[in-house]
């Protein structure tokens, strides 16, 4: 039976052998829910990226780009991190490069795994059916904010482990801590996330229609992948 794990922040990934291993990269507010919801409205591909000026580049190649600091859009881009800038269909077949505070440096930073999964509440569901079909180890990396462990991204990990408990053993302490999170959590996600350190600094940006859009589970069916240099919809390749 393989093992499902959870690795509280990027920072302690130096703990982790990602070889051979899948690892479900999450950043519920809001990278990884953002371009879970892109897909859904028709990107063709994505490129996370670490910095400022890296993701610049990307438009003199015909991307759209987006960027994020401090859960502020960053002057000059196309895009910034809320879900809702992506449902107009403007990124309807579009490539997009994107850079956030945490999200993206999760991604790139578990470049090493066998398969890179971004997960979202989102996409909780299509994400756990592709885990149960690849077999292999999983290690959730949770984005945390700058470093530092969150709340909501443990969520979505205990969210994860209770779909594939009775298919994946637990490896560690992290899986359980998650898990109990989750399941004393889950009835009412928004009240206990709600003196959570980036919901509340999310609210004083005044985007709370983000956080509880981005609580609601199984929305979409799509999957972004890394593939080479980008991340692709699984699922439409799969059609």
């Amino acid at each position: 039976m393989p093992s499902i794990d959870v690795c509280f922040s990027p920072e302690l990934l130096h703990l982790y052998d990602l070889k051979g291993k899948a690892v479900v990269a999450v950043d519920i507010l809001r990278a990884t829910s953002t371009m879970v919801t892109a897909f859904a409205h028709g990107a063709a591909d994505i490129y996370p990226v670490m910095q400022l000026e890296e993701c610049r580049t990307y438009a003199e190649k015909g991307c759209l780009t987006a960027a994020e600091r401090d859960g502020v859009k960053a002057e000059g881009f196309d895009l910034g991190n809320s879900p809702f800038g992506y449902m107009s269909g403007n990124v309807q077949g579009r490539s997009i490069a994107i850079t956030t505070t945490n999200g993206t440096r999760a991604i790139r930073l578990s470049e090493a795994a066998e398969e890179i999964v971004v997960g979202a509440f989102l996409n909780l569901q299509a994400v756990a059916d592709h885990l149960s079909k690849l077999q292999l180890d999983v290690l959730v990396v949770c984005a945390g904010w700058k470093g530092k462990f969150n709340l909501e991204d443990t969520l979505f990990a205990g969210a994860l482990v209770e779909r594939l408990q009775d298919r994946f053993a637990s490896e560690n302490d992290a899986t359980l801590a998650s898990l109990y999170l989750y399941q004393t959590a889950k009835q009412d996600l928004p009240g206990f996330l709600r003196q959570s350190s980036h919901v509340r600094r999310l609210e004083n940006l005044e985007i709370n229609k983000d956080v509880e859009f981005c609580l609601q589970h199984d929305t979409f069916s799509v999957l972004p992948v890394w593939k080479q240099d980008r991340l692709i919809n699984l699922q439409r390749e799969l059609v």
